[in-house]
């Protein structure tokens, strides 16, 4: 019986300090932060600052495909840059919300190249770095 109590004691405190240990505040002015500045770098067709925001594990997922790793995002965005040029293309924000890790925007875009009325990405950000992103847009 003292063998069974040490044993619950033991499994309770071991779950206490396992929950203590994974749950993490995240702070969303860092989410905020790093959304930010990968606006400015795409705004500024930044190949080098937009991929500084990801990590080999992040994953981004478009209408185009799944691109995982620097590489394939670096890819991705180069071709992406080619239809959003610095010169000549207007954003209009729509909607924006950041909760804990997730950043949420609703927006429109003219280009010499595309026109989209109607876009959304959803970004996972921790550590300051993108984990995940998904895009969707009406052209």
């Amino acid at each position: 019986m003292k063998n069974l109590v040490f044993i619950a004691l033991f499994t309770c405190s071991s779950m206490a300090v396992f929950a203590q240990n994974n749950t993490k505040k995240i702070d969303e002015a860092t989410t905020l932060a790093t959304f930010q500045h990968h606006s400015k770098a795409l705004g500024e067709n930044d190949i080098d600052a937009i991929l500084s925001d990801y990590t080999e594990e992040s994953i981004v997922i478009t209408p185009d495909g799944t691109f995982s790793g620097l590489k394939e995002i670096r890819k991705a965005f180069e071709a992406l840059i080619k239809i959003f040029p610095t010169n000549g293309s207007t954003f209009k924000v729509i909607k924006t919300a950041v909760k804990d890790d997730l950043f949420y925007i609703v927006w429109s875009a003219k280009t010499p190249v595309v026109e989209y009325t109607y876009a959304t990405d959803s970004f996972i950000i921790q550590g300051g770095k993108i984990l995940r992103q998904t895009f969707a847009g009406k052209q």
